[in-house]
């Protein structure tokens, strides 16, 4: 009834406007399709034919001319509306059916609508989403074609961007108390924060009765018109609901001068509108009395009922909200119309139709609507897309309470599809600092951590994790983090990453400076012991333990002290080249030295009689083949170690975090424990030869010596080979410097400081007397003895 009104007030206007159609009246019928397909349908037929019973194809003389219809209500009555006048071309507006299948130009070619479809304001309602970032909703949708649409439309657009449904509950439009309270339930036990309603008034008012029994709030309610009319239907407690809730409306403003003819609208001055006694029954909810024309009275009850008395006042009735929005948009219908008329008779441009207002054809009128772009009296902004869908904004409202108290919807912004970049629409809000409540399933990871998927759950809910050493998140809700470069570390807290240093054991850093130092020290103390050995090589303390062999020994000492020094500063081609294969040359030299005294002296008390052929081994140069053999043996290896996969210098990464270590890397691991394991089998041959001779009688207890030294020998390489492979970086380099200076300095003690004792402190005890009357006190034979001490 008050969209019939806003008909009459709009082609008034336009009747009144000496700019818009001059020299041109519009007339109007208004139909009833008694809210029914086949109502509409036969109200349709005559309409297009003028006839009282209309028979397709036939027309009953019709002046004047037919330009457009404007309606249904309903999409379920448009849509056989739309199909009908497709056929004939005939340019049908609404301003009321939102069905997002009614944009389809295919099906529905003459079919437009002043009212936004269910698609755009579906759109516009995930884009509010998406501007106030929540990613957990829940839906209620009614189960009919426009909520299962509208609500399809969101779903899809949210999922394409990332957004979470914690459910999606479609309410039948038969209202059911049974599944209500199942949503209820649901409502009380989910944990979104945002719903977003695509019901019918009813139901929706049912569940807000429904919460309201059971004090369940905290839900912020997100909808097209919904939450106005629920509010405008003055349920008790329900702004204690709808408290910060969030409704988008299609931008609307009633015209000017329209309140001005609503209040003077009644019965008695037009007596002739069958609409106007029906207007008056559903403003005032009062019953005319049969037989009344509309004529004041006194309104009177009688039997519950309550008569109308013609007195009532409509200046001082509220205008229902949901008729207001429908009031402006129908006549923003009407003067779509009169502009595309305007402009078939106009003829302003070349590529347009010109027609004359008493003879054109609906397709002509139907290309001009098409085409309109104009601005209504009130200020509204009229223009269609390709679908027939009018290009408007949305209004942002946000219900609360003001400092005065009564709650109302306030408007914080606008939605404006027009200045959109891509399929974002803008949105502007009146206050940037806007206080929204948030909607997630899980909160937002940090910097430096990243989302682990919680199992069973949709990907918005999720666990945080620390990025792992290496890698780095820079951003919150990460969804895996990101590996650092080469060349830098993540950060202590993982959100960025940091140049690394190159690092090596260095001559100038304490470490390296204390293990050069030993080195060199050690060396020189080896030295000192060969000068002397050198000094005193006649005396009996040298003689009785083979001069060359002791020589040789020290002096492959004095390089296996020296040899630390390879490890030590930046590692080269060369370096790493001379590193492990001389410290493996030395000693092999070294142990091969300490074998071969050790077989002379067991050999030497082998000898029982002259010309034994055990003698034979006892020459000078039996001793020295024995290392020249063994070190051969361990040249030959190193030789075909550098030949098939040297040493090399490399970027260890993966030691320290922090540093890039640079260090020598084997080459081939096999030739490399080639190299060690044969030098250990040396090693553990001479410990058991010496072991076994150590009870053997020597005036200076040389097989005792030579067992304590191997022992430690032994055990420094033992303990070192765990310590080597479970080290990184630069302290394995500290490592192989320590053992190779630890066993170094223990043969050195163990065998040779024994002897400078003597030499340097126990003068008396090396001369040739004192050592025949050792030998004599022991009542060895001379024999043995003198042959076990060959220069």
């Amino acid at each position: 009834m008050w969209v019939a009104q806003g008909f009459v007030f709009a082609i008034e206007e336009i009747n009144r406007d000496p700019h818009l159609l001059p020299n041109l009246t519009l007339g109007f019928s208004i139909r009833n399709s008694g809210d029914s397909v086949h109502g509409a349908l036969h109200e349709t037929m005559g309409f297009l034919t003028g006839c009282e019973e209309p028979i397709p194809n036939y027309t009953c003389g019709l002046s004047p001319p037919r330009a457009a219809l404007v309606g249904d209500t309903r999409s379920v009555v448009s849509i056989p509306m739309a199909r009908l006048l497709g056929l004939y071309k005939f340019p049908q507006v609404s301003y009321s059916s939102t069905l997002a299948s009614l944009s389809d130009k295919t099906q529905f070619p003459s079919f437009l609508r002043t009212l936004a479809s269910d698609l755009m304001s579906s759109h516009a309602l995930a884009q509010l989403v998406l501007h106030f970032q929540w990613s957990w909703v829940g839906i209620l949708a009614q189960d009919d074609d426009s909520g299962q649409q509208s609500s399809s439309l969101v779903t899809r657009e949210l999922g394409k961007a990332g957004v979470c449904i914690e459910f999606h509950l479609h309410i039948p439009s038969l209202q059911s108390l049974e599944k209500i309270n199942t949503i209820v339930h649901k409502m009380e036990n989910c944990t979104a924060t945002i719903i977003l309603v695509f019901l019918s008034n009813s139901n929706f008012q049912l569940i807000l009765q429904r919460l309201l029994g059971r004090g369940t709030m905290g839900q912020v309610w997100v909808s097209r018109e919904t939450l106005h009319i629920a509010f405008a239907l003055n349920t008790p407690g329900v702004s204690q609901v709808l408290q910060g809730s969030f409704s988008l409306l299609q931008h609307t403003s009633l015209a000017p001068g329209l309140p001005e003819f609503l209040s003077h609208l009644h019965p008695t001055r037009t007596p002739e509108d069958m609409f106007m006694k029906r207007f008056w029954e559903v403003t005032f909810r009062c019953t005319w009395p049969r037989g009344s024309q509309g004529s004041a009275g006194n309104s009177t009850m009688q039997g519950g009922v309550r008569f109308c008395s013609g007195n009532e006042s409509l200046p001082v009735q509220e205008h229902p909200f949901q008729e207001v929005i429908k009031l402006d948009v129908a006549y923003s219908a009407v003067y779509s119309i009169a502009h595309a008329l305007q402009d078939l008779v106009a003829c302003e441009s070349e590529d347009e139709v010109c027609a004359d207002t008493r003879h054109f054809q609906p397709w002509q009128l139907l290309r001009s609507l098409r085409k309109v772009h104009f601005k209504t009296p009130d200020g509204t902004e009229i223009m269609f897309d390709a679908n027939g869908d009018v290009i408007t904004e949305f209004d942002i409202l946000r219900g609360q309470k003001t400092v005065e108290g009564p709650f109302h919807f306030v408007h914080i912004g606008t939605v404006n599809p027009r200045s959109s970049l891509g399929d974002r629409m803008t949105i502007h809000l009146m206050k940037e600092e806007l206080q929204v409540p948030s909607s997630v399933c899980s909160r937002s990871c940090a910097l430096g951590f990243s989302q682990i998927p919680r199992q069973g759950f949709p990907h918005c809910c999720f666990e945080c994790s620390r990025c792992l050493e290496g890698h780095f998140a820079d951003q919150i809700d990460m969804k895996q983090c990101l590996l650092c470069p080469e060349e830098q570390y993540s950060s202590h807290t993982r959100d960025h990453c940091l140049p690394r240093t190159e690092i090596f054991l260095a001559f100038d850093e304490p470490l390296g400076l204390t293990l050069a130092s030993a080195a060199l020290m050690l060396a020189g103390l080896v030295l000192l012991v060969l000068g002397v050995f050198l000094k005193h090589r006649d005396t009996p303390v040298i003689r009785a333990n083979n001069r060359a062999l002791s020589y040789m020994l020290l002096t492959s000492l004095a390089l296996c002290a020296l040899s630390a020094l390879l490890f030590l500063g930046r590692p080269t081609a060369a370096t790493c080249l001379l590193r492990q294969t001389t410290f493996a040359i030395v000693f092999t030299v070294a142990v091969s030295s300490i074998l071969a005294k050790t077989l002379t002296v067991v050999l030497a008390f082998r000898v029982t009689r002259p010309g034994d052929r055990v003698q034979v081994c006892l020459r000078p140069g039996a001793s020295t083949l024995v290392v020249l053999v063994a070190s051969l043996v361990q040249v030959v290896l190193c030789g075909v170690w550098l030949g098939t996969s040297p040493p090399f210098a490399e970027r260890d990464t993966a030691s320290e975090p922090s540093h890039i270590v640079i260090q020598c890397q084997e080459g081939s691991g096999v030739a490399f424990y080639c190299v060690l394991g044969y030098l250990g089998l040396l090693a553990g041959v001479t410990f058991s030869v010496a072991f076994l001779a150590r009870g053997l009688p020597d005036a200076f207890n040389e097989t005792k010596f030579l067992t304590f030294s191997m022992l430690l020998f032994c055990s420094v390489w033992t303990t070192f080979l765990p310590l080597y492979h479970s080290a990184r970086g630069k302290s394995t380099v500290a490592v192989e410097i320590f053992s190779i200076l630890a066993s170094t300095a223990g043969l050195l003690g163990g065998i040779f400081i024994p002897k400078c004792y003597i030499i340097l402190l126990k003068p008396e005890q090396n001369t040739p007397d004192w050592l025949s009357e050792e030998l004599q006190s022991r009542r060895l034979p001379q024999g043995p003895s003198s042959r076990a001490s060959p220069h």
